[in-house]
């Protein structure tokens, strides 16, 4: 299985990689979004300097702006230190939802159907398909986070931020990243056109994107959505990687915080595999 599981994850991979149009436009869609949210949803660049006709000096209007990360955005330096693991969560997302066409496209080039006729097993025709994505997907997010590091007013890292807080941070998107491949690879089984993967995900990732942290921090959210977004696996991603990137170093309390999340997706990840690879074997199986 290990075997039929390598090659075709490495024809999936080669045919990315040969293919810059394919490659290109997640580090475009990296800069833009971290460029765009990171300047244009900032917060503090609201602040008006004139409140009540008493005219703020700098040193107040940078106070008042310390002060709404501090309380608001969970002590950030800056909002796109803030933005950037919601950024990197919300690129899985899109990428993990349409990574599933190539699947289909073998499905209707008959490819798949060779696969299926040839003596290797249905669980090796799934997995390539989650670990070519999550291969795809982890490499973007490694890209979003060196890019969020050198643009102008970007991520700052928090005091102490190492190798382990780096491989932590990346270890909660991986385990989202797989747990939602499990789920689109599955449905990209499923589905026998582009246009209805199309559509079911386009249905299926902007509730979850917006029920989430990624964008905004959940003091704002009514209590039915924070109800919503304590149980998003997106939640669980972004926050887990956002306090290590925004604090570094962990108190008690944090690092509580932390392994619960970790917990958490990593449970929700073998259920999204298990649930994943029987809706595919179902769907692989002769009809």
């Amino acid at each position: 299985m290990f075997g039929d599981l390598a090659a075709l994850t490495g024809r999936a991979l080669r045919k990315w990689i040969r293919n810059p149009a394919a490659v290109l436009p997640g580090l475009f869609t990296a800069v833009f979004y971290l460029a765009l949210f990171g300047n244009s949803f900032n917060p503090t660049s609201l602040i008006p300097s004139n409140i009540g006709g008493f005219q703020l000096t700098t040193a107040e209007l940078e106070q008042i702006r310390v002060s709404i990360l501090s309380q608001t955005f969970g002590g950030a330096a800056t909002y796109i230190s803030y933005l950037t693991a919601g950024i990197i969560s919300l690129i899985l997302v899109f990428n993990m939802a349409f990574g599933g066409i190539d699947l289909v496209l073998d499905r209707q080039l008959g490819f798949l159907n060779t696969l299926l006729t040839a003596p290797i097993s249905r669980a090796s025709i799934y997995f390539s398909g989650v670990a070519q994505n999550m291969v795809k997907a982890m490499t973007l997010a490694l890209l979003t986070f060196l890019i969020a590091v050198v643009l102008p007013n970007g991520l700052i890292l928090g005091r102490g931020f190492g190798v382990l807080d780096f491989l932590g941070a990346m270890g909660a998107f991986a385990l989202l990243a797989f747990a939602l491949s499990c789920v689109f690879t599955a449905l990209a089984l499923s589905v026998k056109s582009i246009d209805s993967l199309v559509a079911i995900v386009n249905f299926a990732t902007f509730p979850l994107v917006f029920t989430s942290t990624a964008l905004f921090p959940e003091g704002g959210f009514p209590s039915w959505l924070l109800s919503i977004s304590n149980v998003n696996p997106i939640t669980k991603a972004t926050d887990a990687a956002r306090l290590l990137m925004v604090n570094g170093i962990l108190s008690s309390a944090q690092l509580t915080t932390f392994a619960w999340d970790g917990v958490y997706l990593l449970v929700f990840a073998v259920a999204m595999a298990l649930l994943g690879y029987l809706a595919a074997n179902r769907a692989l199986s002769p009809k």
